[in-house]
């Protein structure tokens, strides 16, 4: 019997800002099947697409985005996953500051808006099982990747970064040991510039090396936060 299988991806796109925390990126279908349900944005790849190519167009045309940092997730197959056909979706996931992007729906997308990851409407397909699979994956690689540093400022204060790992964890750290141990690593620089939040006193800035992260990672130092 001839497969009748089409491949689409889909894109998990997480953002952050320290007063409201984690969110995800979602679009509201302009078209059946879940007509005006919020769903990842994602779609069909086109025969000369390479999978990355697809992702990164479906962000392009349904959001408005251009996402730089962006990780091939999972493979989700469930015959059953799409009522129209089969469809074996290939997900993504990625990292952005929200306030860096204008969003803008477009093509089949209605609407598009942030969604804080505890407060997510009814989704669309298998999205939610998706969006689940994301947040599990991301949770376990902040603990030995600092992929965390693509959501935050380029400089930041140091409490900042602690509230982006607790929010992320979805626990609470403590503090001065959390705050050694990643300085001990060597790649993150603390400024003499401050910032001035709330009554309290000026906090100072920080700033992610990247390039003496890849150094040290070259050497084959390992980063685990929580070992």
């Amino acid at each position: 019997m001839q497969q009748a299988i089409r491949v689409a991806v889909d894109a998990v796109v997480f953002g952050y800002e320290p007063d409201e925390g984690v969110s995800v990126l979602l679009i509201t279908r302009k078209y059946p099947p879940f007509q005006k349900q919020w769903a990842l944005p994602g779609g069909l790849v086109k025969n000369e697409e390479s999978l990355e190519v697809a992702v990164r167009r479906e962000l392009q045309e349904e959001a408005g985005m251009a996402v730089s940092y962006l990780e091939q997730l999972y493979t989700f197959g469930a015959p059953d996953r799409d009522p129209r056909n089969r469809v074996v979706s290939v997900a993504y996931y990625g990292l952005v500051r929200p306030k860096d992007y204008q969003l803008l729906a477009q093509t089949d997308a209605e609407d598009v808006a942030w969604f804080n990851i505890k407060k997510l409407p009814r989704l669309a397909f298998d999205h939610k099982t998706i969006v689940t699979t994301a947040i599990q994956r991301l949770r376990g690689k902040i603990a030995y990747e600092p992929v965390g540093f693509e959501l935050l400022d380029p400089q930041f204060p140091f409490s900042d970064l602690e509230k982006l790992y607790q929010t992320l964890l979805d626990r609470d750290l403590d503090r001065r040991n959390f705050k050694k141990k990643i300085m001990g690593y060597g790649f993150i620089e603390e400024l003499r510039e401050t910032v001035q939040r709330g009554a309290g006193r000026p906090a100072h800035l920080y700033r992610f090396n990247k390039k003496k992260y890849f150094e040290l990672k070259e050497s084959g130092y390992n980063f685990d936060l929580f070992v």
